[in-house]
C-alpha cells in the first residue's frame, strides 16, 4: 500500500493545524492495536539481546548501529511462523511499529558504556558502580524523550522532514506488512540465515569451546593460529618464515587476517568511501608510520611487544584531531541547519492542538525537564564531583545542541553527537581549566541526551507515516530504555570488563570512542607539553587534513571517495578490523555494480523490444528472474544486520561461557569426558 504523505506545495503552504487535520483524517490508525503486551514484551526482549550487537560493536569500533530494521524483520518473521502454526495472529504493522521503537530505543541505550563512563574509568582509574550507571544514563535518556517532543510538532507534523532512516524503517514495515509475503519472508530468511553462518563461524573460532566439544588436548598449530587467533605471522615462523616490516613482525602491528565475519558485514553497511578511507589510513598509520616511527625509537614496547595499545599511544592524537577538526567544520559549514531552527521555534503554532489526545503532553516536557534537570546536576556533583553551577549550565547546552542535531538528523540521517561532544569539551575547558572529570562527563550529558532526543525523533517517524500513535512510542522509548540496560549492563561490567580498568584501550576492548574523548580531554586539561614532537606534528597535520578532506568533499558535491572521519578512524582501530570492514564495503560494493549494469542492460533489451516490428507470432518474451547478485544488493541491510546479530551474540554468549563455565569444564580434560563421568554415575 502507498504511504500517504503531502506534496511539498502542500507542506509550505497548509498551517500546522490544517496539516494535522489532514494526518489525523487520512493516515492516522488508532482503531489498529499498537502498544500491546505482546509488542511491548517482544520489542524489550528483543531490543535486550540486540543491545549487546551493539555493546560488543561499540567496544571494537566505538559505532553504534542501528537495531530498527533488524527488529522489524525478526518481528515480522516471528509472528508470521505463530500465525502459520495457528498458535496466535500476525502482528499489525503498528504493532511492529511499536515494538520497534522499543527495541531501537533499548540497541542505543548503552552507548555511555562505551564512551563517556569508560573513558571516566580509564581518567581515575575506577569503575563507576553498576548501579550508579544504570540510573545515569536511564535518567539522562527520560531527559532526551521529554526534549524531543516539543521538538517533534517542528520537525515533524509541521515542517514534515524526512529523517532518512526513520523513513526507511516505515517503508520496510509498509512493504513487510502492506505487500507481497513472499519478498517480507525472503528478507527475514537472509537475516537469519546471515546471523546463523556468523554465529557458526565465531563458535568455530573459540579454542576453548573446541577443545571442550570435540575433547581436543591440542590443537593443530595451523588451525590454532589461523582460525583461533589469527596469527598467520606465527605460523609462518614455525615454518622458518617471518614476515615484517622495517624489522617489526607482522602480527605486532596487527596486521593479520581475522576469520570474524562480524566486520566484514560492518563494512557492507557502511560503503565503499568509509572503507576505502579506513584502509588508506590504516596503510598509512600501520604499513608506514607505526614501523618508522618504531625503528627510530619513539614508539617504545611494552614488556618486549608492540602492538595495538604501544602504537595507539602514538596515533590517536593524529586521527583524533583528523576527526575533530573535520566534524566541526562539517557541522558550522551549513550555519543554514542551525539558524533554520532557531528560526523555527519562534514561529508560533496553530491555535488548536488537534492531535493532544494523542500526542505525550506538553505538559508533561515542561515541568518533566526542570525536574530531572535538577536531579541529573545533583547526581552529577554527587557521584562525578561537577560543581552545581557547571552542571546546571549543561542543561541549557542540551537544549541548543538538541534542536541542532535534531535539525542536521532531519535532514541528512547524520546526528553530530562527536561534534557537538567536543564542543561541550572545549567549552569545559575554558569554564572549569585542569578539571579532566567535569570535561568529560558534562560532555556525556550533553552528548547522551542529545543523542536520545535525535534517535527518538528517528524512530517517530515511521510511526507518523504509517498512523501510530505518539504517546504510544514515547512510553516504548522508555521501555526500551529499561530493557537495554537490565541486560546490556550486567554483560558490560560482568563479562566484558571483568572488574579490570586495564582491559579497556586493549586489542580485545579498544573502545576507540572512549579513548577519542580522553584524548581530547587530556590535551585541553594538559596542553600539547607532554607530547612527542611527531606526535605534536601528527595533531596540526591531522587537523589541516580533516578540514581539507572535508572542504573538498564540499566542493565536489560529495564526489570525493574519502571520509576524514574514516581517515582519522583507522588511526584507533586495529589493522585486522580494517581490512575486514573494507572487505565488507568492496564485496557489497561489486554487487552493486554487477547488480547496476544488469538493471541496466535488461532496460536497453526492454527498449529493443519496443521499438522491434511486432509479428503476429512472434512469442511474448518470458519474465527475467533477478539474479542472486541483484538480489544481494537490494538486500544488503538484512544480510549484514543478520551477520552482525548472529556473530556479536555468539560473541557474548562465548564471553559468558568463558567467566562462568568453561574454565569447570576445561578443568574435567573435555565436556565430553565429563558427560560419560556423569552417566556412569562416577565422582567428578
Amino acid at each position: 500500500m502507498a504511504i500517504k504523505q503531502l506534496t511539498p506545495e502542500q507542506v509550505h503552504a497548509m498551517s500546522l493545524e490544517e496539516k494535522d487535520t489532514w494526518w489525523r483524517k487520512n493516515v492516522y490508525r488508532g482503531d489498529m492495536p499498537q502498544l500491546t503486551w505482546r509488542s511491548a514484551i517482544t520489542g524489550m526482549l528483543l531490543g535486550a539481546f540486540l543491545s549487546l550487537t551493539n555493546l560488543y560493536i561499540g567496544a571494537r569500533t566505538g559505532w553504534s548501529l542501528g537495531v530498527g530494521i533488524t527488529s522489524v524483520i525478526l518481528a515480522f518473521a516471528l509472528f508470521k511462523v505463530v500465525s502459520r502454526l495457528g498458535l496466535g495472529r500476525d502482528m499489525t504493522v503498528l504493532e511492529n511499529n511499536a515494538m520497534q521503537s522499543i527495541a531501537t530505543s533499548a540497541g542505543y541505550m548503552n552507548s555511555p558504556l562505551f564512551t563517556s563512563l569508560a573513558a571516566y574509568s580509564m581518567v581515575t582509574s575506577s569503575i563507576i558502580p553498576m548501579g550508579q550507571a544504570m540510573i545515569w544514563m536511564f535518567i539522562l535518556a527520560l531527559l532526551g524523550v521529554l526534549f524531543a517532543f516539543p521538538l517533534k510538532k517542528r520537525f515533524i507534523n509541521d515542517e514534515q522532514l524526512p529523517f532518512p532512516e526513520g523513513m526507511a524503517t516505515g517503508v520496510v514495515m509498509d512493504a513487510l506488512h502492506e505487500s507481497d509475503e513472499k519478498e517480507g519472508l525472503f528478507k527475514a530468511k537472509l537475516l537469519v540465515g546471515g546471523g546463523l553462518l556468523s554465529a557458526a563461524v565465531e563458535l568455530l573460532r573459540d579454542d576453548k569451546v573446541m577443545r571442550a566439544l570435540f575433547a581436543l588436548k591440542s590443537i593443530p598449530h595451523a588451525y590454532d593460529e589461523i582460525l583461533y587467533h589469527g596469527r598467520l605471522a606465527d605460523l609462518l615462523k614455525r615454518w622458518g618464515l617471518s614476515p615484517a616490516i622495517r624489522g617489526v613482525p607482522l602480527n605486532e602491528l596487527t596486521i593479520r587476517f581475522d576469520t570474524s565475519l562480524i566486520f566484514v558485514a560492518t563494512g557492507g553497511l557502511m560503503g565503499i568511501r568509509t572503507g576505502a578511507s579506513l584502509l588508506l589510513g590504516g596503510i598509512l598509520n600501520y604499513w608506514i608510520l607505526a614501523p618508522l616511527l618504531i625503528e627510530q625509537g619513539i614508539i617504545l614496547p611494552r614488556n618486549g611487544h608492540y602492538g595495538f595499545g604501544q602504537i595507539t599511544l602514538w596515533a590517536l592524537w593524529g586521527g583524533v584531531a583528523c576527526m575533530t577538526t573535520s566534524s566541526l567544520y562539517a557541522f558550522f559549514s551549513k550555519p543554514k541547519v542551525i539558524l533554520d531552527a532557531f528560526r523555527g521555534l519562534a514561529r508560533k503554532g496553530a491555535s488548536k492542538d488537534v492531535l493532544a489526545d494523542i500526542e505525550l503532553p506538553m505538559k508533561l516536557s515542561i515541568v518533566g525537564v526542570p525536574v530531572l534537570s535538577v536531579v541529573v546536576v545533583a547526581l552529577g556533583h554527587l557521584w562525578f564531583g561537577i560543581a552545581w553551577w557547571l552542571g546546571a549550565l549543561a542543561i541549557p547546552l542540551v537544549f541548543v545542541f538538541s534542536i541542532i542535531a535534531v535539525n542536521a538528523t532531519a535532514l541528512t540521517g547524520i546526528t553530530p553527537i562527536s561534534a557537538l561532544g567536543k564542543l561541550t569539551q572545549l567549552s569545559y575547558g575554558f569554564l572549569a581549566p585542569k578539571n579532566i572529570t567535569t570535561n568529560l562527563m558534562t560532555a556525556g550529558i550533553t552528548a547522551e541526551v542529545t543523542s536520545n532526543t535525535a534517535n527518538l525523533l528517528m524512530d517517530i517517524k515511521p510511526g507518523y507515516m504509517l498512523g501510530g500513535k505518539p504517546r504510544h512510542q514515547a512510553m516504548g522509548h522508555a521501555l526500551g530504555a529499561i530493557a537495554g540496560l537490565v541486560l546490556s549492563v550486567p554483560v558490560w561490567y560482568l563479562v566484558l570488563v571483568q572488574g579490570d580498568i586495564g582491559r579497556y584501550g586493549t586489542e580485545q576492548m579498544p573502545v576507540p570512542s572512549a579513548l577519542t574523548w580522553k584524548a581530547v580531554a587530556e590535551v585541553l586539561m594538559k596542553g600539547l607539553d607532554f607530547l612527542h614532537p611527531t606526535a605534536k606534528s601528527a595533531v596540526v597535520v591531522g587537523a589541516i587534513l580533516g578540514v581539507v578532506v572535508e572542504v573538498t568533499r564540499q566542493v565536489t558535491k560529495n564526489r570525493f571517495p574519502l571520509s576524514a572521519v574514516a581517515l582519522g578512524l583507522a588511526f584507533i582501530l586495529s589493522f585486522s578490523d580494517i581490512w575486514a570492514m573494507f572487505l565488507g564495503s568492496f564485496l557489497f560494493w561489486l554487487l552493486e555494480r554487477n547488480a547496476a549494469r544488469w538493471q541496466r542492460r535488461q532496460e536497453r533489451e526492454s527498449r529493443l523490444d519496443e521499438t522491434a516490428p511486432s509479428g503476429l507470432d512472434a512469442p511474448p518474451r518470458p519474465p527475467v528472474e533477478r539474479p542472486w547478485f541483484a538480489r544481494a544488493a537490494e538486500n544488503t541491510e538484512a544480510i549484514c544486520a543478520g551477520v552482525i546479530a548472529g556473530g556479536s551474540l555468539m560473541g557474548i554468549g562465548l564471553s559468558v561461557l568463558g567467566v562462568l563455565v568453561l574454565p569447570d569444564v576445561l578443568e574435567a580434560a573435555s565436556f565430553t569426558k565429563l558427560v560419560e563421568a556423569i552417566l556412569d554415575g562416577r565422582p567428578r
